[in-house]
């Protein structure tokens, strides 16, 4: 086994060394802290540091193999996570003049049957991403064929393992992890001995592609893919995970046995490979989730709450029911000791706990208020219930809708709003000619659209209005006017694909001329931590740079914009914690598939049986989503509204579990 490590920069290095070190202490030496850890991992606070480790560790590899008087072999991902090293070896190339001129790339896997050329493909996403931006050669460009005949599959499969044999192998293979614990397209029940080959996809993985191509129905069954021998047989591998939804399935590929159905696993057993996770991802490993029952810890106050709610939920008693006997079977004596008795700690984490309920009286009033919402209905899902109370606090509220959502209505959808324009035309309400000019070119593109195809403008503004109509009913329902909605149509957005661009310039300044424009005392943003080129975080990393400008310029000595009015920053019974010219607060609140836990939320903030029904009428008022929505995220066929039904009743229900008190239902948040 090989101990772990906590990375910041330099976190490449560290990984080695701490490789090293493994192989020179062996399996009784490793440290107490990683001794459930089977793979080298690193771990960082944000999935950006990932991508500069993985990039500096692939600069290092090809500019020691040219040294060398050799061609480094590179084995490249395709997927969400390895977009961010894509990125970084551009600008390294750009900026650093990092050459790729004698390297050989050989991709892991392509969709079967794909054309090269379709969207879709893996080798038109290489080309998008990296190829184009670099100066490789394109005939040391290597991706599995996903456009022969099937008679000719087996042979081209057979043809492309010995390609990479005949030069040699490869030096650094980049690796993801999917939610079956899948690497490459090895499915589970793929053997450590198969090679590349043509394989049928599972059905988890299928629903994981969905939003790729516009629905299940539409993802290819097969793919090729390089088979598990193949992948250990590269001199080192990086495998790449962020997000919360990758958390389950690492522990299990770090800490569990090998298992032929959870493919990662098999990198135990490789002598140079390295798991490289953000925080999110690498939440539940032990060392991060319980490090009590590992080792020493420090006991700060988060540390303290977090381990007396898991001793509750482990034991099935309320917080106040805790015994020495529950502390000491779960190696929590030295928190005990902190505290003199087990009623000590009891009363502080139940203190604790039921100081961050915020009521009504206790959230801000007659303050200024943005809440952001990367699509047009994250705000009532995810906030419904704390707007309404916002609305009755008087407070100044406006919801910024930073992406149109468009690519997030049905087609069939637009066919019934053309319908419905085009009667009014037949009344004589709407000029005929350009209804029909309209109506003509929507059914004429829709009848001929393939799977995937990006949208024509007509169409892709037709369902960005939906998306702002639902919207604003969306609020109206909450209590607020529809001049409250501001839909600020964020540049990355706007592709018309599910792949953005990356947040630009344009984006940050959108963000920054609002905030300077309305001078917020809070601002609610989206705290998502799933895919780190999703939409939420793309947004919240565009809100955090705008910030940052912001607070740069009041350090800077420009004269910040300052709260008005005489009111304060935090509102009646919150905190003051000291003077913030010019900068909101920060809450975070989740999205429509995680809430946050207990023991990590600032505020719990309780909902009535009438406002829970309230916020649900307000995301009915979503009809583009309901029922069946494009995108309603994998493992989850509930709609949003059964989701948070069943999300806000339950944190409530937690609180009442560990013994505090019981309310119908609860939102949480984040402060920062």
């Amino acid at each position: 086994m090989a101990r772990t490590v906590s990375a910041h920069h330099g976190g490449a290095e560290r990984a080695q060394e701490a490789r090293e070190t493994s192989v020179a202490r062996g399996p009784s030496r490793v440290s107490a802290a990683t001794s459930r850890e089977r793979i080298v991992t690193v771990v960082v606070d944000d999935h950006e540091d990932i991508a500069r480790l993985v990039a500096q560790r692939i600069a290092t590899v090809v500019r020691e193999r040219e040294a060398a008087g050799a061609r480094a072999v590179l084995g490249l991902a395709t997927g969400s996570t390895p977009i961010g090293v894509y990125r970084e070896l551009i600008r390294m190339h750009r900026d650093e003049g990092l050459s790729f001129r004698n390297v050989i790339t050989f991709n892991l896997d392509e969709y079967y049957p794909m054309a090269r050329e379709s969207i879709h493909s893996y080798h038109r996403f290489m080309w998008e991403n990296l190829f184009s931006h670099i100066d490789v050669d394109p005939a040391n460009v290597n991706i599995p064929p996903g456009d022969v005949s099937r008679e000719e599959i087996d042979a081209a499969a057979e043809a492309y393992e010995q390609k990479i044999h005949d030069v040699g192998g490869i030096d650094f293979q980049i690796l993801g992890i999917g939610k079956t614990g899948h690497i490459g397209f090895n499915e589970p029940g793929s053997g450590v001995d198969s090679r590349t080959r043509l394989v049928v996809l599972d059905a988890v993985t299928r629903r994981d592609a969905a939003a790729d191509f516009f629905g299940e129905d539409f993802v290819p069954r097969e793919a090729v893919t390089m088979g598990v021998a193949t992948i250990l047989d590269a001199r080192e591998i990086a495998i790449l995970a962020t997000g919360e939804h990758k958390a389950s399935i690492v522990r299990r590929a770090v800490e569990g046995e090998v298992d032929v159905e959870v493919a990662a696993t098999f990198l135990q057993d490789h002598p140079n490979t390295t798991f490289y996770l953000d925080s999110a991802a690498g939440s539940e490993l032990t060392r991060i989730r319980t490090p009590w029952v590992l080792n020493e810890v420090k006991w700060t106050k988060e540390m303290t709450i977090r381990a007396v709610v898991w001793l509750s939920e482990q034991t099935g008693r309320g917080i106040l029911k805790l015994t020495q006997r529950d502390y000491a079977d779960h190696h929590l004596s030295s928190l005990v000791a902190k505290y003199g008795s087990p009623g000590g700690v009891n009363g502080y984490v139940f203190n604790q706990l039921g100081a961050r309920i915020r009521g009504k009286s206790k959230l801000p009033a007659a303050q200024r208020i943005i809440l952001f919402s990367p699509h047009p209905d994250d705000d009532v899902i995810s906030a419904g219930g704390i707007l309404r109370k916002l609305v009755e606090n008087e407070n100044e509220i406006t919801v910024a809708y930073m992406t149109s959502g468009n690519i997030a209505v049905f087609d069939h959808d637009v066919r019934r709003y053309v319908d419905f324009i085009e009667r009014l035309a037949v009344e004589d309400y709407l000029s005929n000619e350009k209804v029909g000019a309209l109506a003509g070119a929507v059914h004429k593109f829709l009848a001929e659209k393939e799977p995937g195809q990006v949208d024509i403008p007509q169409i892709q503004d037709l369902k960005r209005i939906i998306r702002e109509s639902e919207a604003v009913s969306g609020i109206e329902t909450i209590g607020m006017s529809r001049d409250r909605a501001r839909f600020l149509n964020m540049p990355f957005y706007q592709t018309g694909k599910v792949r953005k661009d990356a947040i630009g310039p344009a984006d940050v300044k959108i963000v920054r001329d609002l905030l300077e424009e309305i001078r917020p005392h809070h601002i609610l943003v989206a705290g998502d931590l799933s895919d780190p080129h999703g939409t939420h975080r793309m947004c919240k990393e565009a809100i955090d740079l705008a910030l940052e400008q912001m607070r740069g310029a009041s350090a800077g000595g420009e004269e910040p914009a300052a709260p008005q009015d005489g009111a304060s920053w935090c509102g009646p019974d919150v905190p003051d914690r000291g003077p913030r010219p010019g900068l909101p607060y920060v809450w975070l609140y989740r999205g429509a598939w995680q809430e946050w836990p207990v023991h990590e939320a600032t505020w719990l903030v309780p909902i009535s049986q009438e406002e829970l029904k309230l916020k649900i009428q307000a995301i009915f008022k979503h009809q583009s989503q309901k029922d069946s929505a494009p995108f309603p995220g994998g493992y989850d066929e509930r709609e949003f509204w059964q989701r948070v039904d069943a999300r806000n009743k339950g944190t409530a229900e937690e609180l009442n579990r560990l013994g505090l008190a019981e309310y119908f239902a609860m939102e949480a948040y984040v402060v920062e």
